[in-house]
């Protein structure tokens, strides 16, 4: 089935063009950042989760030309109390910036800003707090517009066909997931012949959304779609769809591109993937931090590029597969 070629979402593949909104140079305030601080540090979302295992390949190969030291921390899970204790340890170390993907828009504010006091400089990559004047900068895929081409995706796959629709968040208060999800659910009240259910949250487990998979399955015989808004929900989503026997019957549209989401997509667990550019995220992260450390200006927002990958165009895509090992 053709998907609309309307994939490129934002900016041409691979690069990164001046950020969206009002577009502002980025404050470098805080207290003062020696300039000659070469010591960075890197805090994703979650440990080993290709996504950001990419953001972390990429962020170490530009600090090492750029002769930086990086340190590399990330919970065991995407939980913002384990994230807020390495935060305080890393701050400890004065990096001259911390790179970090915000496992909560508003509980990481705190320390955050206290890191900025202390002469940090805060990049955001992926996610990002609620309050826009702790980071000087933030790095992300357009994630409302991720979610509007993943509806435009799964409506393209059902086709006429009329029934429900499933929604599957993270967790609440994670600024990416919440975004996908709202341009997700504005986009698919454009099709009639859909009806969206109510969006449930995994707590970013593979099995809850399983769970919840084969809840809604039993509870609506019609299903036609399900959209997983991260690479957890899709995962979890397409064991269970594989379970009921559902793959292919019920068109399932993922978010992210991990290795078994790959391999999920070219065996017809999973019809249509939402890809970012993580490897373009981390190395702009650390250039921004750089020049942060530095005193130079940065755009205070950035936008990257999404595609929407299916079994046809994957391998021609192969550039947006993310990384299990650096």
């Amino acid at each position: 089935m053709k998907i609309r070629n309307q994939i490129m979402v934002v900016l041409a593949a691979g690069t990164l063009l001046a950020g969206c909104g009002s577009g502002q140079i980025g404050d470098t305030g805080g207290a003062t950042t020696d300039p000659n601080n070469k010591n960075l540090a890197l805090l994703t979302g979650m440990r080993g989760e290709p996504f950001y295992v990419s953001i972390e390949c990429a962020a170490k190969e530009a600090a090492a030309a750029a002769g930086y030291e990086l340190n590399v921390q990330a919970p065991e899970k995407f939980e913002q109390a384990e994230q807020a204790q390495l935060l305080s340890g890393v701050v400890s170390s004065q990096p001259g910036a911390v790179i970090i993907a915000p496992t909560d828009d508003k509980a990481l504010a705190t320390p955050l800003q206290q890191a900025k006091d202390n002469g940090v400089q805060v990049v955001e990559v992926d996610t990002a707090l609620e309050d826009k004047s702790v980071a000087v900068t933030s790095l992300s895929s357009d994630n409302h517009a991720g979610g509007v081409l993943a509806a435009q995706t799964l409506a393209d796959l059902v086709g006429q066909r009329t029934g429900t629709v499933l929604a599957l968040n993270t967790k609440a208060g994670t600024s990416t997931t919440d975004e996908r999800a709202r341009g997700f659910e504005e986009e698919i009240a454009k099709h009639p012949n859909l009806r969206l259910l109510p969006t449930q949250y995994t707590e970013n487990e593979p099995a809850t959304a399983a769970q919840i998979v084969s809840a809604t399955l039993a509870a609506n015989p019609d299903l036609v779609g399900v959209f997983g808004t991260n690479l957890n929900t899709g995962e979890g989503a397409g064991t269970a769809l594989a379970n009921a026997g559902k793959s292919g019957q019920v068109q399932l549209v993922g978010f992210d591109a991990s290795p078994k989401q790959v391999d999920d997509l070219r065996n017809g667990r999973v019809q249509a993937l939402i890809a970012q550019n993580p490897a373009e995220i981390g190395r702009e992260g650390v250039a921004r931090a750089i020049a942060a450390i530095k005193g130079e200006p940065v755009e205070r927002e950035t936008r990257t590029d999404m595609i929407a990958l299916t079994r046809d165009s994957m391998q021609s895509q192969a550039q947006y597969f993310y990384r299990a090992t650096c």
